[in-house]
């Protein structure tokens, strides 16, 4: 093929979408030449393994996101941090589209592939005529109806559009009129060598901690099981705005001993803890495609989803 491939990203951190974006970026290394092009630099390096020969460019580095901190100076009261943190957000706001819209009316590949709704307006408005605009989605409409047109109405001027499971594509197709809807399975980039002995009284759990991962149930549903099976414990792999709240709540029902919060690991940390488990648990209230879910079948371990 041999062809100039750039890969839209909003970040390179953890989540299921970075790590499609990587693995996908890897393997089409192989034949092509591939730029991923984030917004944000999150960390010093990408939470997932990227190939030496896929170009990385970052629009923002030093700035993220700042959410979390005007919650909590909004709950502190403290108004001339929220007011900083205020100016700041707009600033972060501003670079996240202009730099974005910049580097895309500049693109020379011949394939663009954008991974966000944010992404593919810029891109089908933007972006050079002559280039092959692909978008992916790779969540869930849930059937909100808003939600839906607001997908639809960012394909415009796509060739391409990419849904993360054949009963999206099915849905959309009737939907898209002048974009081509298709299914490319997600995939993992390898499987284990080595399986779970399933013999550890261990179970783990993965993902981003926020609400709609289901994280709080989770705790109760282990809370319940834990009284008469007092030898198990849990491993939540993950980070997020919900930790502290997961924290408390684990406190509170006097589970320190018994769940651990372990914040993300790096791949070959992750494989470990899922060689060390025997039961993998999902509770999210809402997946696309739980890429998780194949990393541990991967390990023959017991999967189970509430």
């Amino acid at each position: 093929m041999n062809k100039k491939i750039v890969i839209l990203a909003l970040h390179l951190g953890t989540g299921g979408a970075e790590k499609v974006i990587c693995n996908l970026a890897n393997l089409l290394s192989e034949e092509n030449q591939v730029k991923i092009i984030s917004t944000y630099k999150l960390s010093d390096t990408p939470s997932f393994y990227i190939d030496n020969n896929v170009e990385i460019e970052y629009l923002i580095k030093g700035l993220a996101p700042n959410k979390q901190e005007l919650k909590k100076y909004f709950k502190q009261f403290n108004l001339i941090c929220v007011i900083k943190e205020l100016f700041k957000s707009i600033k972060i706001l501003y670079l996240r589209k202009y730099l974005m819209i910049k580097a895309i009316k500049s693109l020379d590949c011949d394939i663009a592939i954008s991974t966000r709704i944010l992404h593919n307006n810029w891109l089908g408005k933007y972006g050079n005529q002559n280039i092959i605009k692909i978008a992916q989605e790779h969540n869930h409409h849930n059937n909100n109806q808003k939600y839906i047109k607001k997908v639809i109405k960012s394909l415009k001027g796509f060739d391409y559009f990419m849904p993360v499971s054949k009963e999206l594509a099915d849905f959309y197709k009737n939907k898209v009129k002048d974009t081509k809807v298709l299914y490319i399975p997600n995939f993992i980039e390898k499987t284990s060598d080595e399986i779970s002995s399933l013999e550890n009284k261990q179970l783990i759990s993965v993902g981003r901690l926020d609400k709609i991962k289901g994280f709080d149930d989770l705790i109760d549903i282990f809370n319940i099981f834990q009284k008469n099976h007092p030898n198990w414990i849990l491993h939540i792999i993950g980070d997020g705005t919900e930790k502290q709240n997961l924290q408390d709540k684990i406190n509170r029902l006097n589970l320190e001993e018994k769940i651990i919060l372990c914040g993300n690991k790096l791949s070959h940390e992750l494989e470990k803890e899922y060689l060390n488990s025997s039961i993998y648990l999902m509770t999210s209230h809402s997946e696309s495609f739980g890429i998780v879910l194949v990393e541990a079948a991967s390990f023959r371990s017991t999967i189970s989803c509430f």
